[in-house]
């Protein structure tokens, strides 16, 4: 079941079923398909671009980063925030001198993708959230450093440890598109639903293990007029995720390789995927979401949510701190995988959990051995620890490498829980959204369609084939 060659992340010899998969990137591309690939192909040199000064590569600096350089960081300022960014670039500053600069926004395609054009890109890029740029756009086009030298880099903490021995498994196949480590996803999350302990305590509900049971839940909520379900309705990532779960552990791992190896029968003619769509608008047809949560912003729902106006969000791990100033003290966060549909392939225990938020050296920067020098102190226990005490979140390295004196928030600690409590060879992830960004944003954008009734379970499978078998159908014209 392992990649083949014919998806842009292949490796040869890498069980699926044996490594810790990332989950799909935050959010949609909301520009046009061709917006960043033409522009890119059309942009300027960098003939203006003077690149900066090194050194003579040693152990400790590897990549000859010279002291004085100025270094330009751009980072998502998304759920995690970007505090935790800043405390690497004044230890960085410390240590090489300069002056390094820092962005910290949201919209990444709109704020960069001009600088990719005129070919003076950021020296590290923190590609994630809605406005994503596409990796495999950047990646066809030549945008991305080839990131191997850095796997191959003496560790910060043990020179006798090369970087890539330390990372999680999995880490390394999630940035990897054309054979090659291209981008470094770097934060340990996991994917579900999320509700309120507090609240379940109140009403006397009990985690379910079943879909019917968490609609039992939803139910009784909404007789007590709470709603059953919120979720980021102008973003739909997030109720994507709960489909794609729903097909993953009703249909198991050959569900999940169907639709990343764009398979004909990937969702029209997929039992896993139709019973899984079926299910999920079952929520829309009963009345069951939260009233108005189709239009509401990701941070909207999520403090209505936080309001107890709803029992059940789906989020990734970075929910708790993106509403840390929203939540009540006593709310009890608590992180729960996606219930089972009727003979499921999968446990309930199998949850969605790997690297995420990917980070990115272009290749026509200024200064790419700072910015592989940068990514490199990432991967250590001073940017691990940063991490957690400015984020709540853990790096691909893990937690034995955080200071113990950091301590996690409770619901994190929840989702951490649920991915120990889940073996190795029965965690997953999709591949897809990275591979085929086109693709990843028809199928969300079909997912918003299908939440506000506007598409059936039926046309919601056609269309998402209709996607697959465009993407297939681009891979075999490329061979001819």
């Amino acid at each position: 079941m392992g990649s083949t060659s014919e998806n842009p992340g292949a490796t040869n010899g890498v069980g699926r079923r044996e490594l810790i998969k990332r989950g799909a990137a935050l959010g949609i591309v909301s520009v046009p398909a061709m917006g960043f690939l033409s522009a890119c192909a059309s942009g300027g040199g960098d003939d203006d671009n003077e690149k900066a000064k090194t050194v003579k590569k040693t152990q400790q600096n590897p990549f000859g980063v010279a002291k004085g350089n100025d270094l330009d960081v751009f980072i998502f300022k998304g759920g995690y925030g970007d505090s935790y960014a800043k405390a690497w670039e004044q230890s960085f500053q410390k240590k090489y001198g300069g002056t390094v600069s820092h962005s910290g926004e949201q919209d990444v395609t709109g704020r960069l993708q001009p600088r990719f054009n005129k070919g003076n890109p950021p020296d590290v890029v923190d590609n994630s959230g809605s406005k994503k740029m596409k990796l495999d756009t950047l990646f066809k086009e030549g945008h991305l450093t080839d990131l191997t030298q850095l796997l191959d880099a003496p560790s910060v903490d043990d020179p006798s440890k090369k970087v890539r021995d330390i990372m999680l498994p999995g880490t390394i196949e999630q940035g990897t598109f054309g054979g090659k480590f291209h981008a470094l996803f770097y934060v340990y999350a996991a994917w579900g639903l999320w509700y309120s302990n507090k609240l379940f305590k109140k009403h006397g509900w009990e985690a379910p293990k079943t879909w019917d049971q968490m609609l039992d839940i939803m139910k009784d909520a909404k007789s007590k007029g709470i709603g059953g379900l919120a979720h980021q309705g102008k973003y739909p990532y997030y109720m994507n995720m709960v489909i794609m779960d729903l097909i993953a552990k009703t249909g198991g791992m050959d569900a999940v390789k169907a639709i990343d190896e764009l398979d004909p029968k990937a969702f029209v003619g997929n039992d896993a995927a139709e019973r899984a769509v079926e299910a999920v608008y079952e929520i829309v047809e009963k009345g069951l979401l939260m009233p108005g949560t189709n239009s509401l912003e990701h941070t909207e729902a999520q403090t209505k949510w936080n309001e107890y106006k709803a029992v059940f969000i789906p989020s990734g791990s970075w929910i708790e701190n993106e509403q840390a100033q929203a939540t009540p003290d006593d709310f009890e966060m608590t992180f729960l995988p996606v219930p089972l549909l009727p003979d499921s392939k999968m446990k309930l225990h199998a949850v969605r959990t790997g690297a995420d938020e990917p980070f990115i050296v272009p290749s026509k920067a200024k200064n790419v051995p700072g910015g592989l020098e940068f990514l490199r102190r990432m991967l250590s226990k001073e940017g691990a620890t940063a991490l957690a005490k400015e984020a709540s979140s853990l790096s691909v390295l893990g937690p034995t490498y955080v200071d113990k004196s950091v301590q996690l928030r409770p619901g994190i600690k929840t989702a951490l829980a649920a991915v120990d409590a889940c073996p190795v060879d029965e965690r997953f992830n999709f591949r897809y959204s990275e591979w085929y960004g086109e693709l990843d944003v028809e199928i969300q954008n079909a997912t918003g369609e299908l939440m506000a009734k506007r598409l059936t379970p039926k046309k919601w499978l056609e269309r998402c084939q209709k996607a697959v078998d465009k993407e297939a159908q681009k891979k075999t014209d490329k061979k001819k």
